[in-house]
């Protein structure tokens, strides 16, 4: 059974080969939290949410307060998971921990520029706060940097 820190792993790969930065993990100004959120080289911002059992989909009434936040919007579920019960008007991703495809592409939805402002704000400083974590908490930061895109 495939995990959803796979899922998350496998959604991060692809996203990054569509030319989005993703972090997961976003807490948005409603206080939900995306699984995985990315920013678009053009400021696009997408929002996935990963389902890896049916009675955690079922169960989950609070996708929609996602919704405002995001111009483009995912679920994301293992291979093996039954994809016909995925809300229909949402886009779809099939992921495992190697990688991912997008099997149907999210409607495109408006938000207002203030509102994507204010995300691309949080985003930068959630993502700057958590690389300066990571570079504390590593003996050789120096090589991480050098390993980053610019």
């Amino acid at each position: 059974m495939t995990t959803a820190a796979e899922v998350a792993r496998g959604v991060s790969r692809l996203l990054i080969q569509e030319g989005y930065s993703p972090i997961l993990e976003f807490t948005l100004a409603n206080g939900r939290r995306l699984d995985v959120a990315a920013l678009g080289g053009d400021g696009t911002v997408v929002g996935v949410e990963i389902k890896v059992a049916i009675p955690d989909l079922k169960g989950d009434m609070k996708w929609p307060e996602y919704l405002e936040f995001c111009e483009l919007f995912y679920f994301a579920i293992p291979p093996e998971f039954p994809d016909e019960l995925v809300p229909p008007k949402t886009g779809l991703i099939i992921a495992d921990r190697y990688g991912g495809a997008i099997v149907r592409p999210s409607p495109i939805a408006q938000i207002h520029a203030s509102r994507r402002k204010a995300v691309t704000l949080r985003f930068a400083k959630v993502a700057a706060e958590r690389l300066a974590m990571a570079l504390e908490l590593t003996a050789d930061p120096a090589r991480i940097l050098g390993a980053l895109p610019e």
